[in-house]
């Protein structure tokens, strides 16, 4: 077995630093172990003896997949389906039928959901079948979409294919399951291409100094991804998903991260729920 190869404080400040530049992420002291642990194999894949050597290349890289693979390494993806079902539960019973009843009023049937830091895909997944189940026989004369980005290459393959365990959609209510999953092994599930065809999946980073998007969303989940950000880079992203928010629209973070009400311009509705 190789031995591991040591992390010294000015080398953790650099690749630290850098992400912190590229990517928003703030890593503490206390990310430094993991820092170490996942970034072993990059190192040897590269035949590298050093942390320096490394960040050196990440540096010198310009194809950037030097970059994308360190974010892919250090980055945390944790999440299952229906995580924090009151905010599902709003999107179904309030934000759907105010939109649908907002879109006849002004004569559109055009939806626009953006998923923030989708991670493996269950959160668009689940979004999609909840419209599904609103819109019911009616979904093909409406033109509805869900974006769902992430800075990882790696988790965006796993949402791709939509394929989960039992244990991943172990929260998942009875009926969206029997409806939208299809048992593809001893325990595992695939999500049906209906549900599908509603999300695009696309790498994004959120510390791009402008959004390229022509429109607005109706409502934006960012949910569990500014704990890893400092307090002005949460205010900065917060601004930007408001300019990219429709009037009325809604904004679902992290229960853990809660919005400065004095210097954001969304409105409180409930615990990690706002409006614009």
């Amino acid at each position: 077995m190789s031995a591991i190869i040591r992390l010294m404080d000015k080398e953790f400040e650099l690749i630290r630093d850098l992400v912190y530049t590229k990517f928003g992420i703030n890593l503490t002291e206390q990310k430094k172990f993991l820092m170490v642990s996942r970034l072993q194999k990059e190192l040897r894949r590269h035949n590298f003896l050093s942390f320096y050597q490394y960040y050196k290349y990440v540096r010198a890289d310009r194809t950037g997949e030097a970059l994308v693979a360190l974010i892919d390494r250090i980055s945390t993806n944790h999440t299952f389906f229906y995580r924090e079902p009151a905010q599902f539960n709003f999107f179904a019973n309030t934000v759907l039928p105010e939109l649908k009843e907002r879109c006849i009023s002004c004569k559109s049937r055009r939806i626009r959901i953006w998923c923030a830091g989708c991670s493996t895909g269950e959160e668009a997944y689940t979004l999609s079948m909840l419209i599904h189940d609103f819109f019911h026989y009616d979904i093909n004369s409406w033109d509805i979409k869900i974006l769902a980005t992430d800075i990882s290459s790696r988790v965006l393959d796993v949402a791709r294919t939509g394929v989960y365990t039992d244990e991943n959609v172990a929260n998942l209510p009875r009926e969206l399951k029997r409806r939208y999953l299809c048992r593809v092994s001893e325990d595992e599930w695939r999500i049906t291409e209906s549900v599908k065809k509603l999300i695009h999946f696309g790498r994004f980073n959120l510390m791009r100094e402008k959004f390229p998007f022509n429109g607005r969303f109706a409502a934006i989940f960012c949910r569990n991804v500014m704990i890893y950000f400092d307090k002005e880079t949460r205010h900065s992203l917060i601004e930007h998903f408001f300019e990219f928010t429709e009037e009325k629209g809604y904004l679902f973070v992290g229960h853990a991260e809660a919005i400065d009400r004095k210097r954001s311009s969304f409105c409180y509705v409930e615990p990690a729920i706002y409006s614009k």
